[in-house]
């Protein structure tokens, strides 16, 4: 079995396109084809649906995903730890965080990125869910999300703050000399929020129920700036972590207002999979976040 056949099969079933595929693959769309056709025949088993495109993976293939995801990932992570054995440690550092916790990746990379000048950072916004496969699959080195609510399996984690709710309208929309505002009347604005498919909405809808209240927002999306430019329309009011109050401090249109009651805080920290033996980007992550746990972040 030869690694490049592996990586056409894992590419393809990330971009479901043969073209887009071989094109990250830097090859051309036959030799694409045919070298699935030999991991195929390797197996005696379709691992692949197409016609003239790609359909999707066959059961065999999906069956086959997840161990040639490792089996690239664990070639990718040696490569590194010998690399790092003779040299400071090198190559792209790939960051996945839940929107809640997107405040945080700047103080993370600046630490990570002081302790290991040779690595450049690579963030993107995930879920969860997307962040938990991505960590397994080798496609991320680390994490950012809850560590309390639908926690990842199989990690080592490190708590960086806790987080609160905080109401967010535009100046001059009615709550300007709000000290605090009650659940219920926050409740009742027009609200535009994060779908239901973000585990911060899916906490916030818990929350609510337990106060037996239910929201049903005007507009959603899958981004806090998304909220925030309808905020800024002033057609809407939304409900944030108090990570981005803190972070948009001074913002003049942005009128933050605290909820009145105790509430229970959510842990947000960094993730790396506990593996044996565990590769120096993911001993780099938890050595920066370990000096953030120092510190009041937020």
């Amino acid at each position: 079995m030869q690694l490049r056949h592996l990586r056409y099969f894992v590419t393809l079933a990330r971009e479901g396109h043969f073209a887009k595929a071989a094109a990250l693959c830097g090859i051309s769309q036959p030799t694409l084809s045919a070298g699935l056709g030999a991991l195929e025949a390797e197996f005696g088993r379709r691992l692949v649906e197409r016609d003239r495109r790609y359909i999707g993976l066959t059961p065999h293939g999906e069956a086959m995903l997840p161990w040639a995801e490792q089996i690239l990932g664990a070639v990718s992570g040696m490569a590194s730890a010998v690399a790092a054995t003779a040299a400071p440690l090198q190559g792209e550092f790939g960051l996945a965080a839940i929107p809640a916790a997107l405040p945080l990746v700047g103080l993370l990379g600046e630490v990570l990125l002081a302790q290991n000048p040779g690595i450049t950072l690579a963030v993107r916004s995930a879920t969860s869910r997307a962040i938990e496969h991505g960590l397994n699959a080798f496609e991320v080195d680390a994490g950012l999300t809850y560590l309390d609510h639908e926690p990842p399996a199989n990690v080592l984690s490190v708590p960086l703050y806790a987080e609160r709710y905080v109401f967010l309208a535009r100046r001059g929309s009615g709550f300007d000399d709000h000290a605090a505002i009650s659940w219920a009347e926050a409740a009742a604005q027009d609200l535009c929020l994060l779908h239901q498919g973000m585990q911060y909405r899916r906490i916030l809808d818990d929350r609510l129920a337990a106060r037996g209240l239910a929201v049903a927002p005007r507009a959603t999306a899958d981004s806090h700036f998304a909220l925030f430019a309808m905020v800024h329309s002033g057609a809407f009011a939304t409900i944030v972590p108090d990570g981005y109050a803190r972070f948009m401090a001074g913002v003049e249109w942005a009128r933050f207002v605290p909820f009145d009651g105790p509430e229970e805080a959510r842990r947000v920290g960094l993730v790396v999979v506990n593996r044996d033996p565990m590769g120096p980007m993911a001993r780099a992550a938890l050595a920066a976040a370990r000096v953030l746990e120092l510190r009041p972040i937020l």
